[in-house]
């Protein structure tokens, strides 16, 4: 379930990448669309403040999230009057870009009015304070980010406190919206898992926030006045959670459907789920299948005594970089890929050098996973994405088995570095920045079936350029996807067991206990659905290529399809398919 719709809406932004809104390079057309935008993005930023802080909206740096009474129905109805505004413009527009971007913002008014509507009709209220103060603050406390921005930090952790003028603190806040609807027997608790989850991230987020604010000089008298007082209400709060919430938590972490089928919808699944289960099955197999053909070829190459495909992962996973040799070592292979792309005419490099840095405690607690950290999307002004890589999973037990062996043996680098770095998400992100994508196709388009369906696309642009070891690696990931598109709906329509699932994971994929473990939270409880989009849009993507292959034949080339593809930002599948059919390939036919 979405744990907020701040979050809903945080996750969605952190993975949309950047670009210049308003900058004098764009068509006049993305400078009007932007400009038809404002309305839907003021009408987010005003209950979402910290996620305007991300994407670069100016003069919310110091505001923090509305959660004062009605907030949900004072946001439907912003979110109403700014669709009312858009379809108004879409009346009279002619420009079929700026149309195509209106309906777009439409749909995404639509989608989140919806949302809203569902967890108000099915989920108890429940807020992961220490996960959005952190988020609050992280965004604002960056090397890359303007120096006067980061005194905004303190001014919206005092804000968050209740030590600024007019704010009271957001735990009470919290508790507050949590106790008008405790009464309410139809209401869904939040699962146990996820519970449990909060409470044990609770001090890695304020260690985390103290070592920025000490790290930037912002931790003076009134700076640890703001942290110490945080400190203390957060540990007030999780009190309060396991003395109130508790005794509410569901051991079942199923939900209702129609509240499953909406977060498909919501990441850009729009198929029946029987119907991506028996394709993800298929895929499944077959990539099975090749893992087990090939596994001879790798063992060979590095000297494995092995056969079964499952026994030569292991032993790869054996070749584990220290913490010293991994970045040294991710740099190795970013340079090898970046050569390929290069040689192979596989798409339009930039000339910068690509961004990498190993996750802290507090980053790991937030994002467990490797990812990309994406630059502003609003007045940026060269920051630029980072690829952050991960080494743990802080939401475990605790126990020696917290440590992945999936990001951190060597062969492993190469499909990470292409699905996160280039020519994945890094380049898919710096695409929007430098060609001056409009907001409605970096920001309101934005689904993950759009964003994981190019950075596993790009995952397969390289598999055939890498050694033995890492093209097996890159299998192994594609397997996993394949996995989740199966196991997400199958767990939540009740179709098979946590435990068998766990089984799949671990043994038959090859996952290290603390990635199964994180898996199978993200399908139970932090993100239901979402895992499924990068199947589905790989799929998707792939479809779309081998068209566009059928109707150019030797006409085809490659990076320019590459570049096109990036440069209509976020676009949905359906839309993209539309701009290939009726922009590139008649182009190509000159």
């Amino acid at each position: 379930m979405m744990k907020s719709l701040a979050l809903a809406v945080a996750i969605a932004l952190v993975a949309t990448g950047s670009a210049y809104a308003q900058d004098a390079k764009s068509p006049s057309w993305v400078q009007r669309s932007n400009e038809d935008a404002k309305p839907l993005l003021e009408a987010q930023a005003r209950f979402n403040p910290e996620n305007a802080s991300q994407i670069g909206l100016p003069g919310y740096d110091d505001k923090v999230s509305d959660l004062k009474p009605g907030t949900d129905e004072r946001q439907i109805a912003a979110l109403r009057e700014a669709k009312s505004k858009l379809e108004t413009l879409l009346a009279t527009e002619r420009d079929p870009n700026v149309r195509q971007d209106l309906q777009i913002m439409i749909k995404a008014a639509a989608l989140n009015i919806e949302g809203i509507q569902l967890n108000d009709k099915y989920m108890l209220p429940y807020f992961d304070v220490g996960q959005l103060v952190f988020n609050g603050e992280f965004p604002l406390l960056k090397d890359e980010v303007d120096a006067k921005r980061r005194a905004y930090a303190l001014k919206r952790l005092e804000c968050y406190v209740g030590q600024a003028p007019g704010c009271t603190p957001i735990t009470q806040l919290a508790q507050a919206r949590t106790a008008e609807r405790l009464s309410d027997a139809h209401l869904l608790g939040p699962y146990k898992g996820s519970v449990d989850q909060q409470l044990r991230n609770t001090q890695s987020y304020v260690q985390g926030i103290r070592e920025l604010f000490q790290k930037y000089k912002l931790d003076d008298a009134q700076g640890k006045a703001a942290l110490d007082a945080l400190d203390a209400q957060l540990k007030e709060y999780d009190a309060w959670v396991r003395k109130t919430i508790v005794p509410h938590q569901r051991n079942d972490f199923r939900l209702p459907e129609p509240l499953y089928a909406y977060n498909l919808k919501a990441v850009g699944v729009d198929i029946p789920p029987a119907d991506l289960i028996k394709q993800a099955q298929l895929e499944f197999s077959e990539i099975r299948q090749a893992m087990q053909m090939m596994a001879p070829v790798v063992a060979k190459d590095e000297g494995i005594q092995a056969s079964d495909y499952r026994d030569v992962l292991k032993a790869l996973k054996q070749q584990q970089l220290g913490k010293d040799d991994v970045m040294p070592w991710y740099h190795q292979v970013i340079a090898k890929i970046e050569d390929v792309i290069r040689r192979e005419h596989i798409i339009t490099l930039p000339q910068r050098e690509m961004q990498l840095h190993l996750a802290s405690a507090a980053e790991t607690a937030n994002v467990p996973a490797p990812h990309m950290d994406p630059p502003p999307l609003i007045n940026n002004h060269g920051e630029r994405g980072t690829f952050v890589l991960t080494m743990g999973n802080p939401s475990s037990t605790g126990s020696a088995s917290d440590s992945y062996d999936d990001f951190t043996y060597k062969a492993a680098a190469w499909t990470l570095t292409s699905h996160e770095g280039r020519p994945g998400h890094e380049l898919q992100f710096s695409a929007m920045v430098e060609r001056g994508v409009s907001l409605a196709r970096s920001l309101f388009a934005f689904n993950s079936v759009n964003v994981e369906g190019w950075a596993l696309y790009s995952e397969g642009e390289m598999l055939p350029f890498e050694p033995p070891a890492g093209q097996f690696g890159a299998l192994q990931a594609r397997l996993m996807r394949s996995a989740r598109a199966f196991l997400d709906p199958m767990l939540n329509l009740g179709l098979i067991s946590k435990e068998r699932a766990h089984d799949v994971l671990r043994y038959d994929v090859g996952l290290s206990e603390a990635l199964t473990s994180e898996e199978l939270d993200r399908y139970t409880f932090n993100s239901p659905g979402q895992a499924t989009s990068y199947f589905y849009g790989y799929m998707r993507l792939q479809q779309l290529r081998l068209q566009t292959e059928l109707a150019l034949g030797k006409q085809f080339n490659r990076q320019a399809f590459n570049d096109f593809v990036i440069s209509q930002g976020l676009l949905p599948p359906d839309l993209m398919e539309e701009a290939v059919r009726t922009q590139f390939i008649p182009a190509q036919k000159k």
